[in-house]
């Protein structure tokens, strides 16, 4: 089910005061704003407003055998991905970086926030249809300049059925498929990333892949491999 407000802060923080009072939200249930007013991306970033451009929030229920919930974050990339490839006239210059961010042809087009409330998973994605909002130091896009003419309704339809999918093969078929999924609809191995590790300098290497976990692999100049856990990913500029 999807519902709609008109006007909201956030649908994350609409989510999580719902769930913080106890009330149960259900898997496939969706909150979708036509404009936000408090919205925010990872590491704290505004995301806000936009009329036109999806932005909603749904939750995942965290069930026995389920595999580890930090992998739900590079599913939910996937999922905005497979939604967004359906209606481009050509997906290929669609890429995934790690762990969720969309870009084509190297800007920005949706972002996703994870949080945990009462041990429950909200996922938040923004998605650009008809306006790139300012992003300071990110080059965004709308795919509405890449050709695609879609309403918010029918993107949140066409959303939500790609999220349910993925959820359902996550939890079927384990973590291993989406992961190699995930790598063939990322930037091609050796593409140039800055990472900026959380309390430390900027590192630069290549894409080397992803652990078994979901980590992100990457390989620097002195040969060696090293795991990224957290931290920011930049398209290096040798990449654009």
């Amino acid at each position: 089910m999807i519902r709609t407000v008109t006007q909201t802060g956030s649908t994350n923080a609409d989510l999580a005061a719902r769930l913080s009072g106890g009330e149960y939200l259900p898997e496939g249930e969706w909150l979708v704003a036509d404009r936000q007013t408090a919205g925010k991306g990872r590491l704290g970033r505004a995301w806000n407003d936009g009329l036109g451009n999806f932005m909603g929030s749904t939750v995942v229920r965290l069930g026995q055998g389920d595999p580890p919930f930090a992998s739900l974050a590079l599913l939910a990339g996937l999922s905005v991905h497979e939604a967004i490839a359906s209606l481009l006239p050509d997906p290929s210059p669609l890429w995934l970086k790690w762990p969720n961010d969309l870009l084509l042809a190297g800007s920005k087009v949706a972002g996703i926030l994870l949080e945990m409330i009462a041990g429950t998973i909200i996922v938040g994605i923004g998605v650009n249809l008809r306006v790139a909002p300012h992003v300071e130091g990110r080059a965004v896009a709308a795919l509405c300049d890449h050709g695609v003419d879609v309403s918010r309704d029918d993107f949140a339809n066409v959303l939500a059925r790609a999220f349910a999918l993925e959820l359902e093969r996550w939890r079927s078929a384990g973590l291993a498929p989406m992961l190699r999924r995930w790598q063939s609809a990322a930037h091609p191995k050796g593409t140039r990333l800055t990472v900026l590790p959380p309390g430390e300098e900027a590192i630069e290497g290549g894409f080397a892949g992803l652990t078994q976990e979901g980590n992100l692999l990457l390989s620097l100049d002195d040969g060696s491999v090293r795991t990224i856990h957290a931290g920011d990913v930049l398209l290096s500029a040798t990449s654009h």
